[in-house]
């Protein structure tokens, strides 16, 4: 009988920083960023090349910083300097389940990661590593859901995928409201013009203009990163449709 194989032969998975807090207020919960890694190695050991990029949100966001009054500049570069700590956590939570891992940072910290340099990426993919794209784009006024979709293009991922704390996309807030939908399929300019909060405005785009899928689903359900990566129906997938 012939084995399975996965739907995708490289992929960027983009978490939030809010997903390594777990159960906690702030920071990096230890307990819940291994079982995240436990899953990202899943999807590796079966052949997948895995790219990931991590928000900093968890430690702090540019844009709530600027509207504290610090300067937005300031502040988005203290964010891209916050995923930084994240992508580090992630490689040593990775590397302790035996994954092989590179952070990339795209503002040069030579002394804990490498610079980002595209063809450099693409060849650590190539050679089974997970890669972890840190500090955004490396410039200020742009969030790492657009940072994902750019290293999504530029490595040639065949779709981005979104872990967030829901199941999908909903015409509505599920959180607020008992009667919101759940899309299977979404355009992208349905995604824009009916504010569904996939992605901001610049990062969705980014992935229609270079007909970039992107597949949201829970990553809180044990499992289901792996599903989705075998082609099952899970979350909800934004794609051109026409």
């Amino acid at each position: 009988m012939e084995t399975a194989r996965p739907a995708f032969d490289r992929v960027l998975l983009k978490l939030s920083g809010e997903a390594l807090m777990g159960d906690l207020d702030y920071g990096i919960d230890p307990v819940y960023i291994r079982r995240l890694a436990g899953e990202v190695k899943a999807i590796s050991d079966v052949g997948v090349e895995v790219a990931m990029v991590i928000g900093g949100g968890n430690i702090f966001r540019g844009a709530g910083l600027a509207e504290a009054g610090m300067d937005r500049v300031t502040g988005d570069h203290m964010g891209m300097l916050a995923t930084v700590i994240n992508c580090l956590s992630m490689q040593d939570a990775l590397e302790n389940q035996g994954a092989y891992c590179r952070v990339m940072s795209a503002l040069p910290i030579n002394a804990v990661c490498e610079d980002y340099i595209r063809r450099r990426a693409v060849r650590h993919l190539e050679k089974g590593r997970i890669v972890l794209f840190a500090a955004g784009t490396g410039n200020p006024f742009f969030t790492t859901d657009s940072a994902a979709s750019l290293r999504a293009v530029e490595v040639g991922a065949d779709v981005m995928i979104k872990g967030t704390k829901v199941d999908g996309i909903y015409d509505k807030d599920p959180m607020k409201h008992d009667d919101a939908v759940k899309y299977d399929t979404v355009s992208f300019d349905e995604a824009v013009q009916k504010r569904l909060g996939v992605m901001d405005t610049t990062a969705i785009v980014m992935c229609r203009e270079n007909n970039l899928p992107v597949k949201v689903f829970n990553m809180n359900n044990n499992g289901d990163l792996m599903r989705l990566i075998m082609g099952e129906n899970v979350g909800t997938t934004v794609k051109q449709t026409n």
